[in-house]
Formats: C-alpha cells, sequence, structure tokens
C-alpha cells in the first residue's frame, strides 16, 4: 500500500495541491521553451510532475526527501528513472544534464535564494528558470532600482535575467498552508554573455554596498574595494538606486582606481 508523503518542517515543505496552479506554472515554463530538458527541484508530491511527464518533456527530478523518491516512482512506475536523490546545492547539474537545461519548481522558502545563487553559478547552462518563491522574496527578485526592496540578489539575477513576476498565490492551496503568500516568477536569460568588467569585483561591490544600503556609495565604497573614486556622480547615491548598467560602471570606475594602485 502506497502512503503519501508527510511534508516536513525541517525541509520547509509545503505541498501545491491546487492542480489548475500547478498547470500554469509548467505552461509558463513550456510556452518560452518545450524542447530543452528540465531540472524539477523539491518535486514533493508530484503536482508539476504531472504535467512535465503530460507534457513529453525531457526532464529529471531531484529531491533530498527520502520519502518522496519511492513515492514519485511507485506512482509515475514509467518514468522511475527519472526521479532521483540528491540535493540541488550539494550536486553538479552538469553530471546529469550534459547541455542546457531548464529549472522549474515550488521551492522551499528557506533556501529558494541559495538556490538562486546557484543558478547565477550555471547561468550559462540556464536559459529559462520557473519557479514558486516566498511573495516578497519572489518581489524583491523581480523589483527595479529605487525600491527599498531591491537588493543584492535583485541585482546580481537581473545582470543575466529578466524577470517577470507572473502571479501570487494565497495560502490555502498549500497543504499544509505556510504563513506567508506565494509568488510565481519567470527568469529568462538575457543576451549578456559578459559584464564589461571584473566579474568577483562587481558581486563584491555589490554585496559590500548593499551592506551598508544607508550610506552613500561614496561612504561604502573604500571599505569595499580599498579604493575610492573623487568626483563622479555616482558617489552621492545609495546602491538601491543604481541600475545593474550604473553598477557595471561603478566597477570599471573602481577598476581603475585600483590599477593606479
Amino acid at each position: 500500500m502506497k502512503h503519501a508523503v508527510q511534508a516536513k518542517k525541517h525541509l520547509g515543505q509545503h505541498f501545491l495541491k491546487d492542480e489548475g496552479i500547478a498547470r500554469n506554472i509548467v505552461e509558463a515554463l513550456l510556452e518560452k521553451d518545450n524542447s530543452t530538458p528540465v531540472l524539477e527541484i523539491g518535486p514533493g508530491t508530484g503536482v508539476l510532475t504531472k504535467y512535465l511527464i503530460e507534457s513529453g518533456i525531457d526532464f529529471l527530478a531531484w529531491d533530498v526527501d527520502r520519502d518522496s523518491i519511492p513515492y514519485l516512482k511507485s506512482t509515475y512506475p514509467a518514468q522511475d528513472n527519472r526521479f532521483v536523490l540528491k540535493d540541488f546545492l550539494e550536486n553538479d547539474p552538469a553530471e546529469d544534464f550534459k547541455g542546457a537545461y531548464n529549472i522549474i519548481g515550488n521551492f522551499p522558502y528557506n533556501i529558494s535564494s541559495q538556490i538562486m545563487f546557484k543558478v547565477l553559478d550555471h547561468k550559462n547552462k540556464i536559459p529559462f528558470v520557473v519557479g514558486m518563491f516566498q511573495k516578497e522574496v519572489a518581489e524583491r527578485l523581480a523589483e527595479k532600482p529605487g525600491s527599498k526592496t531591491y537588493g543584492i540578489l535583485s541585482v546580481l539575477l537581473q545582470a543575466y535575467y529578466d524577470i517577470e513576476y507572473l502571479f501570487t498565490v494565497h495560502e490555502n492551496v498549500f497543504v499544509p498552508p505556510p504563513k506567508v503568500k506565494s509568488a510565481v516568477i519567470r527568469l529568462s536569460r538575457n543576451t549578456r554573455e559578459n559584464l564589461g568588467c571584473d566579474e568577483e569585483l562587481f558581486k563584491k561591490i555589490i554585496k559590500g554596498t548593499f551592506n551598508q544600503r544607508r550610506k552613500t556609495i561614496r561612504n561604502s565604497i573604500r571599505s569595499v574595494s580599498g579604493a575610492i573614486v573623487l568626483t563622479h556622480p555616482l558617489l552621492e547615491k545609495r546602491p538601491e538606486q543604481l541600475s545593474v548598467e550604473e553598477f557595471v560602471e561603478l566597477t570599471q570606475l573602481v577598476e581603475a582606481e585600483m590599477k593606479k594602485g
């Protein structure tokens, strides 16, 4: 007898039960790309998996839940080899995907930002991501400059992806219901191949200035880079006011100052 998978608090699990929302999430990915293989992160009880199977797309589903994988294998025996006990944060998808792959998932909220940082590490292999996030996180990732919610991950992701806030999801469509609203966003890889500046310094400047976000760039940049640009309009702004392109320009200015020694 097959037993249902129980949501585990330590894994941050909240299982989506609304079939219409599940279908919409899968369609949000496939309407952009219905040929690239898909990696589903945290399939849980298979509510998204069902529609991936129906679509005929090539996919793998990774989960760290030792109850989830056997449940899915027994639910979809013809797809047995697609369900793998693996942690996305601890494993390299290149072991299973030789080329590009898209990502989909109802992401555990406690690790959703870590998942996005790993997506950035593999950005040249991942054309599209569609995922469920805590609503506040989804808004932050899609936010534009000038907002208090615009932050480190907003800039880093938007350097390489166009981000669309697709729709809000209410608490009552999950088991157990979370205490917050959720939202689905879509990331589409843009055409930027490189930043035109030192990428590691770019990251360091973004993280360092946002960690002192109440200060102007002028007052935070020295502690971040050891260099100071004496005159430039960007220095009078705060980090949440800078676009990706302005952070690139700032990084180029700092690079030039550092080369002066």
